[in-house]
């Protein structure tokens, strides 16, 4: 294990419990690196767990709502009681919503989406913000879609937020580079064979589309690579 290129890092994924979270922390794990799991579902979440044991790696799991605020300030407490720096922190957990015209966007629903997609992860920053400083060379990683940065029709409210997380990384990769040895990316993982994909496009062949596995592989060579501050990866279909 000791030879692993991310042996003695410590990785936080959030909704880790399927798709390109769980394969992101398998890839992870995979390279050595210890793995912390956060989902909302506990089942999810230890079945991942197993396959990263089963697969020689480490891994532990911590079930909450990101929507739960005080939630994540009492994951980063319990975390940093452990150990001293967090490595790499992969911002993957996100909502689509229902797709619908501007004027016919849920208010409630709205509110819920922007907390988990644009809040939970400015809230995770702020909370690890120390344990990254305390690495020697810690990335951030943000998954992103194509809608947010070219505007489609009904996907406005997740475009909005998927837009304004990659201004809230940037602006945090601007505010630690020559301070701190953080550096943060975006990812756009692109057409891939998920639950939400399956959501957004019910009639698309599930078979058409790239695994997980592959985004979670250029995730674990992104972090491993020494690609600049705010560097912006498209995962090749």
């Amino acid at each position: 294990m000791s030879d692993l290129p991310l042996f003695g890092k410590l990785a936080l994924v959030t909704g880790a419990s399927r798709g390109i979270g769980a394969a992101s922390a398998e890839a992870l794990a995979a390279a050595g690196a210890h793995v912390v799991l956060t989902a909302r579902t506990s089942g999810g979440l230890e079945e991942v767990e197993e396959r990263i044991h089963a697969a020689g790696g480490s891994a532990t799991i911590a079930p909450l709502d990101l929507v739960d605020g005080d939630s994540i300030g009492r994951l980063a407490q319990a975390i940093s009681g452990r150990w001293n720096a967090l490595d790499i922190l992969v911002l993957n957990a996100a909502t689509l919503g229902s797709l619908a015209s501007v004027p016919a966007i849920d208010a409630k629903e709205f509110a819920r989406l922007m907390t988990l997609n644009i809040a939970a992860p400015q809230a995770l920053i702020a909370a690890f913000d120390p344990m990254l400083r305390a690495s020697q060379d810690a990335r951030v990683i943000a998954l992103t879609s194509s809608v947010g940065t070219a505007p489609r029709a009904y996907w406005g409210a997740y475009g909005a937020s998927k837009a304004a997380l990659e201004i809230l990384i940037g602006a945090y990769g601007e505010e630690m580079k020559n301070i701190s040895a953080i550096r943060t990316h975006i990812v756009d993982p692109g057409a891939t064979r998920t639950a939400m994909r399956a959501r957004a496009f019910p009639g698309e062949d599930p078979a058409s589309l790239k695994a997980p596995s592959v985004v979670g592989a250029a995730i674990v060579e992104l972090a491993l690579s020494d690609q600049p501050n705010g560097y912006h990866m498209r995962v090749a279909p």
